[in-house]
């Protein structure tokens, strides 16, 4: 037995039983959540060491000093640096990141977590509804109690194409960037274009997902971010409301 503030009265302390606290994510979530949280830590460190080896992109199957580029990042070039390690973690942290997903999906798929959770109902795919979120969170609106039950529309989409979009491109691209991959495989490099093609797509898709990340932690911290990420560690919240 413990107490919790009212939401209609601030100033009412109501108790709260053992009883009333309800899951709020499942355990599967929760572990792959946090796995994945490691697998990306390192994928970004390890990226970001490769990419001082030669901080410049093409378009097609080459691209070398000397050759037009079509992004040229304000880096210095580090050959020989921290690449070496680099790709070791990298590759370690690619393939846990690789299973942890298809766990997930997994996962999601048997329990219905997808449908019940990320799909979003028609009326909220309206341009009024969606509108409406933007808004908010552009306004950096905190969530009430309500609106926390459920992910809205924009979080779901946005779920969705980290989960079946970005993920699965960040991976293709890698796999096409593997020469024991592509010796075997060679329709995953030519169908993106080619060798550079495709590591100019990963690095792009890495962008945007380092940006999803940035705007999930200050999401979390908007709505809550002891109470949130408590919830994703313990998966309980008190006062008994059901959570994605």
């Amino acid at each position: 037995m413990f107490t919790v503030e009212s939401a209609q009265f601030p100033r009412l302390v109501v108790p709260v039983s053992d009883t009333q606290i309800a899951p709020r994510h499942s355990l599967a979530v929760r572990l792959t959540h946090w796995i994945n949280t490691v697998s990306f830590f390192g994928l970004l460190v390890s990226g970001f060491a490769i990419l001082l080896a030669h901080p410049r992109f093409y378009w097609g199957e080459t691209g070398a000093l000397g050759t037009p580029s079509i992004l040229d990042l304000p880096l210095p070039f580090m050959k020989g640096g921290p690449s070496g390690w680099g790709r070791n973690l990298h590759f370690l942290s690619a393939w846990l990141c690789v299973l942890n997903g298809a766990v997930y999906v997994l996962s999601g798929i048997l329990t219905q977590h997808f449908r019940r959770n990320l799909v979003p109902a028609k009326s909220q795919l309206s341009w009024g509804s969606i509108a409406r979120v933007a808004s908010s969170h552009l306004r950096l609106k905190r969530p009430d109690a309500s609106d926390s039950l459920a992910y809205n529309v924009l979080q779901r989409l946005t779920y969705l194409a980290v989960v079946f979009v970005a993920l699965p491109l960040m991976i293709w691209t890698g796999l096409a960037m593997s020469p024991a991959i592509v010796s075997v495989f060679p329709a995953i490099v030519t169908a993106l274009g080619g060798y550079e093609s495709a590591r100019t797509i990963h690095f792009f898709a890495a962008g945007f997902l380092v940006l999803f990340l940035l705007v999930h932690i200050a999401m979390v911290c908007l709505a809550g971010f002891t109470s949130r990420v408590g919830a994703m560690i313990a998966g309980q919240t008190a006062g008994g409301e059901k959570y994605p």
